[in-house]
């Protein structure tokens, strides 16, 4: 499958994670415990990628499979990190509005960049940097409100420790999407088998949130799994299918593609999330987000354009003595 396929299919299922959250609440909150669905989300992309495998393990010859200690043991380190920054997010939100939030999670689109560089050794090219900046404005720019509204100067009225939580998580968010691609890609093991190891892990660190949940409320409500589908809905289900989903053809993106393009897709997802809620919700659109929207565009074709597409190179002049060697023989005889 090509890889913007993939893209483009991840664009239209991150966009729609926000709509279908929204659909799945019941005046204004939820009926369910919103800590189940990554789980079962996990657990979903668990079971997907065993079967797989299994067909795969089918084939002659079978797939790859690293399977010592030194390997395995580096499958966790994401579900850490990802656990780590859905903490500070929620420090974060103590501090700032949610429109604050967003703005500052654009600063992961640059740092995956610099991350990507440093730590995956890929040389970008100038235009490349310009088209990430590009992106990261834009999408900024979407979100930004209009001076007409009452939050209007209230972008740098929140308190400091807001600001470096919100730096903080962006840098955990690219980190953990920069270290990811680097297990895919370490060597050529089944993308299958990478995915069992990652989402069995996963699965464990958000069973472990889930009786961490039970601990704090004293099990008022009963253990985790007496009560994991209560409140659920046909909508509430469709988040789950999105989510693993997504996570799914973000595996796949990191094995055969890179993190700048799940980048890409998830921006783009963003804008369509706000047109479609101009759609769907009567959201007002605004000059900020067309603007975003055209911005967007033009990073994503500077970025991934041919350079001769985007710049007039000169034409290569022939040097002089490639031009003496073309003089027919008879020439060279007579002078």
């Amino acid at each position: 499958m090509r890889w913007y396929v993939v893209a483009s299919l991840l664009t239209v299922l991150t966009s729609s994670q926000g709509i279908l959250t929204t659909l799945s609440q019941s005046n204004g909150g939820y009926k369910y415990d919103y800590a189940t669905v990554p789980f079962l989300a996990e657990v979903f992309k668990l079971l997907v990628s065993s079967v797989f495998l299994w067909r795969e393990m089918q084939n002659s010859p079978p797939p790859k499979m690293t399977m010592d200690w030194k390997s395995v043991r580096l499958y966790p380190i994401p579900s850490i990190i990802y656990l780590i920054h859905n903490n500070v997010q929620f420090a974060t939100l103590t501090y700032v509005d949610t429109s604050t939030y967003q703005i500052m999670g654009n600063l992961k689109i640059v740092t995956t960049g610099i991350l990507f560089r440093l730590f995956l050794k890929r040389k970008l090219t100038n235009l490349q940097w310009m088209a990430i900046i590009l992106l990261a404005v834009g999408t900024t720019t979407s979100q930004v409100k209009g001076c007409g509204e009452a939050s209007c100067d209230s972008f740098f009225s929140s308190p400091i420790q807001g600001y470096l939580f919100g730096a903080l998580s962006a840098c955990l968010s690219a980190l953990a999407g920069v270290y990811t691609e680097f297990l895919m890609k370490k060597n050529n093991d089944s993308l299958y088998w990478q995915n069992v190891q990652l989402y069995t892990f996963g699965s464990i660190f958000n069973m472990g949130r889930l009786l961490m949940d039970d601990f704090r409320s004293g099990f008022e409500e009963g253990p985790w799994w007496q009560r994991i589908f209560n409140g659920y809905n046909m909508t509430t289900w469709l988040v789950v299918l999105n989510l693993g989903t997504t996570g799914l053809l973000v595996s796949w993106l990191m094995k055969y593609a890179d993190n700048i393009v799940k980048v890409y897709a998830t921006s783009m997802a963003m804008l369509l999330t706000m047109v479609l809620s101009v759609i769907l919700f009567n959201f007002k659109p605004t000059v900020q987000l067309f603007l975003g929207i055209i911005i967007c565009m033009m990073s994503l074709h500077m970025y991934f354009a041919p350079p001769s597409t985007l710049v007039d190179l000169p034409l290569t002049v022939k040097p002089v003595s490639e031009s003496v060697s073309e003089v027919p023989a008879e020439r060279k005889t007579d002078s």
